[in-house]
C-alpha cells in the first residue's frame, strides 16, 4: 500500500471512529479534516476550500430557506391538520395518510425538520383516535427517510452524488430523475409498514393523555412533587421589597427560582428571574428544591411563605397567561451537550425547565449542571405566546405536548398561496432545465423574500450550517481516495467479492455495502465516499455509471435498521418508546425488502448501456 493512501485512510478511520462517538461533534470533525487533508500533500488547500464554491452547497442552502419558508407560513402544520381532518377513526388509513403527506413534504425540505414537525402532529392523532403512539412513530420515520428518493434536492446525498457524476463530466440527473424509483419504493414502504405495525411495541403509559389530567401525569413522570414547589410571598415576609440578589436564595432556602407569578388585573403573568427581580407580597416563586429532604414547611413558616401545591388547573387554563409544554431536544440541536444556562436558554425563548427526563427514562435531578443530550425530553414552563414561538421554530427543541392547546405562533398562514407559488416556479424551473438548478433555487428564495413569506433574518437562521460543513469537509476525501488509488481498491475490493458476476449483482452488493456503512457516518458523509466508488466501478464494468449513482443515492436514504442510523429515527425513539432492537427487528428486513425493489427497478428502467 501506497504511504500516502495509508496516511488518507488513518486519517479516514480517524474520522468515522469520530462520528461514531460523537466527539467532537460532526462538523467539528469535518472541520478538522479540511486542515488536516492538506498536509499529506495530496492535495492543495485551494482542493480542500473548493466545497464552499460548490454550486450544490449554494442549493442546500437555499433549499433550507425554501423549507423554513414552508413552515413559518403554516403549509407543513396545515398539512397535518388536514391529516387529523380526514383520517377519521381508522388506523390503517390515518397511517397511509400520514406517510404520504410526510414524503410528500419530504421531497421538496428537509426530512429531518418534516418528520420534527409531524412528530407532535402524530401523537395529537393517537390522543384521538386511542392509537398507541409507538405504532405511528416508525412509518413515520420511514416515510421521512423515502421522501429522499423522491426527487433531486430531497436529500444531501441525492446532490453529492449528482455532483459526482457532473465532476467526471457525466450529465447529472434530471429533477424528478428518482421518482419513477422513488414512488414504488413508497408504495412498498406503505404496505410494509400497514402490517409491520402488528410487531411495533406497545407499552403501558407511553403518553400522557389529553385534557386535565396531562399535567398531574407529568407531575409524577417528571417527579416534580419531590423537588419543584410554588412558594407564595405574604405581607410578612422578610423577602418583600428585596431583590433576589439581595436575598441569596439559594443559601436560604436550599433552592433556585426557577420563576415568578405576579397577579396583575386578574391576570396571571409570568417574570423570569434575575438579580435584580424584586419580590412583592403576592408573588408566587416556583423553586427547585437541591436538598430533596429539605423540610419546606418549617422554612416557609420562618420566611413567611405559604406552601402550594403543583395543581394542573393552574398551568391548562388557556385563559391565563402562564403554561406548560413538554418538548424534546431535537437532533443537531444547539443545545445538546449543554446545560440550560450555557445557552442563556430562559433569555432567549422566555421559558423555564421545571423538570427533565433523560432518553433512557430516568428523571434528572440536578437541573441547573444537567447536560442535555439528543431524545431527552423538557418539561417547560412559560408564556402561552412562548410555547406557541416555539411549536413554530422546531430547530432546538420539538414541542410534544403543551398543556393546552396554544396559539399558532409566528405561522403567517395568510402568506401559505405565495409560498406555493414559490415552490411551484422552482420546481418548474428545476424541471425544464431553463436554469441552473442552483440559480432556481436563489429566485425561489428572493421571491420569498420579496412576498414577505419569510425574511432575511429568518433565512440566515433557516439554514443548517451544520450539514454544509459536514458535507465541504469530506468532500476533498472523495478526491484524496481518487489520487492515492484508495477509489481502485474500494472497486478492487467490490470486484472480488462479487466475483465477476452480473451487474445487477454489482448492484446489489453496491447497495448493502452503502446502507452498512451508514450504521456508522452520516448518510451525506457515506455518499461522499461511496459515489466515487459506484462510478469507477461502473467504469470497470464499461457500463453507464448513472444506475451506480442512483444505486448509491438510494442507499444512503435507507437508514432504516437503527435509531441512530439517521437523525430522523433518533427523533421518534422516545415519543415512540421504541428499544433498539425494535429498529432492528423491523428495519433489517425492511432494508433487505428495499435493496431488492431498489436494484430490480434500477436495472428495469436505467439502461446499462
Amino acid at each position: 500500500m501506497r504511504p500516502d493512501l495509508a496516511i488518507v485512510l488513518l486519517l479516514l478511520a480517524a474520522a468515522v471512529v469520530m462520528f461514531m462517538i460523537d466527539r467532537p461533534r460532526m462538523d467539528a470533525v469535518a472541520l478538522l479534516m479540511l486542515v488536516l487533508l492538506p498536509f499529506t500533500g495530496v492535495i492543495t488547500v485551494e482542493e480542500a476550500l473548493a466545497g464552499f464554491s460548490d454550486p450544490n452547497i449554494v442549493l442546500l442552502a437555499a433549499l433550507f430557506v425554501v423549507g423554513e419558508a414552508l413552515v413559518r407560513t403554516g403549509v407543513a402544520h396545515g398539512l397535518g391538520d388536514a391529516i387529523v381532518a380526514r383520517a377519521g377513526g381508522s388506523e390503517t388509513r390515518l397511517l397511509v395518510l400520514l406517510m404520504l403527506a410526510v414524503a410528500g413534504l419530504g421531497a421538496f425540505m428537509s426530512s429531518t425538520g418534516v418528520v420534527a414537525i409531524f412528530v407532535p402532529v402524530v401523537l395529537r392523532l393517537a390522543q384521538r383516535t386511542g392509537t398507541p403512539p409507538g405504532r405511528l412513530m416508525m412509518p413515520l420515520s420511514a416515510a421521512g427517510l423515502m421522501s429522499g428518493m423522491l426527487t433531486l434536492v430531497a436529500t444531501a446525498p441525492n446532490l453529492v452524488v449528482n455532483a459526482e457524476l457532473e465532476r467526471h463530466g457525466i450529465e447529472g440527473f434530471r429533477f424528478f430523475s428518482f421518482t419513477p424509483l422513488g414512488l414504488p419504493i413508497l408504495a412498498v414502504g406503505i404496505l410494509y409498514m400497514s402490517f409491520a405495525r402488528r410487531w411495533l411495541p406497545v407499552r403501558d403509559g407511553e403518553e400522557a393523555a389529553a385534557g386535565p389530567s396531562r399535567f398531574a401525569h407529568w407531575i409524577a413522570s417528571y417527579q416534580l412533587s419531590a423537588h419543584v414547589r410554588r412558594l407564595r410571598v405574604t405581607g410578612r415576609s422578610p423577602f418583600v421589597g428585596r431583590t433576589l440578589k439581595e436575598l441569596h436564595f439559594r443559601d436560604a432556602l436550599g433552592a433556585e427560582v426557577l420563576s415568578v407569578e405576579r397577579t396583575r388585573r386578574s391576570l396571571r403573568d409570568l417574570i423570569l428571574p434575575g438579580a435584580a427581580t424584586e419580590l412583592r407580597a403576592g408573588d408566587v416563586l416556583l423553586v427547585s428544591l437541591e436538598a430533596r429532604d429539605a423540610d419546606i414547611g418549617t422554612l416557609a413558616r420562618e420566611f413567611g411563605l405559604e406552601d402550594r401545591p403543583l395543581a394542573d388547573a393552574d398551568f391548562s387554563d388557556r385563559s391565563q397567561e402562564i403554561g406548560v409544554a413538554e418538548a424534546m431536544v431535537a437532533p443537531d440541536s444547539g443545545l445538546a451537550g449543554k446545560t440550560m444556562a450555557d445557552v442563556q436558554f430562559g433569555t432567549r425563548v422566555r421559558l423555564t425547565m421545571i423538570g427533565l427526563r433523560k432518553k433512557a427514562g430516568s428523571v434528572e435531578e440536578d437541573l441547573s449542571e444537567a447536560k442535555l443530550r439528543v431524545g431527552d425530553r423538557l418539561l417547560l414552563i412559560g408564556p402561552w405566546s412562548a410555547v406557541a414561538t416555539l411549536r413554530s421554530d422546531s430547530r432546538d427543541l420539538v414541542v410534544l405536548h403543551p398543556a393546552a392547546d396554544p396559539s399558532p405562533g409566528r405561522f403567517v398562514r395568510d402568506k401559505a398561496p405565495q409560498a406555493l407559488l414559490c415552490l411551484a416556479i422552482m420546481v418548474a424551473l428545476m424541471v425544464t432545465s431553463v436554469v441552473p438548478n442552483v440559480q432556481a433555487a436563489l429566485i425561489a428564495c428572493l421571491l420569498l423574500g420579496v412576498l414577505r413569506c419569510i425574511d432575511l433574518d429568518g433565512a440566515y437562521k433557516a439554514v443548517h450550517w451544520k450539514s454544509l460543513v459536514l458535507i465541504v469537509g469530506m468532500l476533498p476525501f472523495s478526491l484524496a481516495l481518487q489520487r492515492t488509488g484508495g477509489v481502485d481498491l474500494a472497486v478492487g475490493f467490490l470486484n472480488g467479492l462479487t466475483g465477476g458476476a452480473r451487474p445487477v449483482v454489482v448492484l446489489g452488493s453496491l447497495f448493502l455495502i452503502t446502507s452498512v456503512l451508514g450504521l456508522f457516518i452520516s448518510n451525506t458523509a457515506t455518499a461522499v465516499l461511496m459515489a466515487p466508488v459506484g462510478v469507477a466501478m461502473a467504469g470497470q464494468l464499461q457500463v453507464s455509471p448513472h444506475p451506480f449513482a442512483m444505486i448509491v443515492a438510494l442507499a444512503a436514504s435507507a437508514a432504516f435498521m437503527t435509531p441512530v442510523s439517521s437523525p430522523v429515527n433518533t427523533l421518534v425513539v422516545s415519543p415512540g418508546r421504541y428499544s433498539f432492537g425494535d429498529f432492528v427487528r423491523i428495519g433489517v428486513p425492511f432494508t433487505l425488502i428495499v435493496m431488492v425493489v431498489s436494484v430490480l427497478l434500477v436495472s428495469w428502467l436505467m439502461p446499462m448501456r
